[in-house]
């Protein structure tokens, strides 16, 4: 299979497990990882990406996905980057959402990067 057919596959499966089979307590708890929350959404990503990858991409995938969730990442980005960390700023929620699924499927394409070469 191609990169960009395996690519497409992936993204499918993570908005699925993104948008479909995310419910309100997981979207509110997500980016603690000591709540349940944060590992009910992972595995729920470990399961539909396990269409598409190996166990262990899909296992990697499923952590690369708890850890992003978390916003760290993404926070010391936004302050290295000088963008706003300032939820009360209307750009946060564009920038915060948006960087969050770039990252995401950032981490799927190389993982369909690495399974084609």
């Amino acid at each position: 299979m191609e990169t960009s057919n395996l690519f497409i596959a992936g993204f499918i499966a993570h908005i699925i497990g993104d948008f479909m089979l995310q419910n309100e307590w997981m979207a509110t708890y997500k980016t603690s990882l000591l709540h349940p929350a944060s590992w009910v959404h992972s595995g729920i990503h470990f399961i539909v990406l396990l269409f598409v990858f190996s166990p262990f991409l899909a296992l990697l995938l499923a952590i690369s996905h708890l850890l992003i969730d978390t916003r760290v990442p993404l926070r010391e980005w936004r302050r290295f980057y000088k963008q706003t960390n300032d939820p009360k700023n209307p750009a946060f929620i564009s920038f915060a959402m948006w960087q969050d699924q770039v990252l995401h499927l950032l981490c799927i394409y190389f993982a369909a990067w690495i399974v084609t070469r």
